[in-house]
């Protein structure tokens, strides 16, 4: 399958790599230089910009930051113009569910398909191929995609006819994991308060009910000076507030959300922003003094 991808951060380029290995052909593009240089070096193909990458693609795949980003991308940026007719577009970002349905209608009338399909899994899963993409369109066109899909991810599901219902799920998926990390960074910054040995602690609710996926993959980066960032403190900034928005228009109260979302807030006013988001500890530490409390 011919396919262009645009997006080559710390998923999107194992992202395009694992297709490579699938045995498709992928041109990659990145407004940041050298990019693309680990997808060459693996047997893609770097492109010149984003409408290069989608020329003859009979499926163009968007990992970038946004919704937003991704209508620049298509709409600005000619990667939708330079597409042929009946190529799929798949929508892997974090977006509002509505962004999703707008750009589906947008590239419909250009006669184009579209995937709403955001994935989830982090890095990990990104270079284990092992992400699990939530897929809505129409049914033939998911089946079309389905060989790249498999090259991307372990689990796959189909979540709906209508675009935008992948983003849904996807949304709330980002609702568990935003509160998660929150929750995780409370109770990891008070142990530091009680004087508890941080890793002992990781390692006791490692193996005790209170365990969670984001107080095992985060937990231990919260416990240092300055991890490399995976996802940052904006980004849940970001997808907290399309978790708020859409429950304010659905008219349903999510006090945990809110609270989460005030401290990647606070974190992010910190001058954190740019940060991985398991530091969102340093809001803790900033509400409450960092370090054990004297007795």
């Amino acid at each position: 399958m011919k396919i262009g991808f645009i997006g080559l951060g710390a998923m999107g380029v194992p992202m395009a790599i694992n297709l490579v290995k699938a045995g498709h052909a992928v041109r990659g593009f990145d407004t940041r230089a050298g990019a693309a240089d680990a997808l060459a070096a693996a047997g893609g193909e770097g492109a010149s910009s984003a409408a290069d990458a989608a020329q003859g693609a009979e499926l163009l795949w968007l990992m970038v930051v946004s919704g937003e980003q991704a209508e620049a991308v298509l709409f600005e940026h000619g990667a939708a113009a330079a597409l042929p007719q009946r190529a799929i577009v798949g929508l892997g970002c974090t977006q509002a569910p509505a962004n999703a349905a707008r750009t589906a209608e947008r590239l419909a009338a250009m006669g184009l398909s579209t995937l709403d399909a955001p994935v989830s899994g982090g890095t990990k899963g990104a270079n284990a191929a092992a992400l699990t993409i939530m897929c809505s369109g129409e049914a033939a066109v998911l089946q079309r995609a389905r060989p790249a899909l498999d090259a991307m991810g372990s689990r796959v599901f189909d979540c709906g006819r209508a675009p935008g219902m992948g983003s849904t799920a996807k949304m709330i998926n980002q609702l568990l994991c935003g509160v998660h990390i929150a929750a995780a960074a409370e109770a990891m910054h008070l142990a530091e308060r009680a004087g508890v040995s941080t890793a002992t602690m990781h390692e006791i609710i490692g193996v005790s009910a209170g365990n969670s996926w984001m107080w095992g993959d985060r937990g231990p980066r919260m416990m240092q000076a300055d991890p490399a960032v995976t996802s940052a403190v904006d980004i849940f900034v970001k997808d907290l507030g399309i978790v708020l928005g859409e429950a304010r228009a659905l008219k349903a109260g999510l006090p945990l959300s809110a609270a989460a979302m005030q401290m990647f807030l606070a974190a992010s006013g910190l001058g954190h922003g740019a940060a991985d988001d398991s530091q969102v500890i340093r809001a803790y530490r900033a509400l409450n003094g960092a370090g054990a409390k004297p007795r």
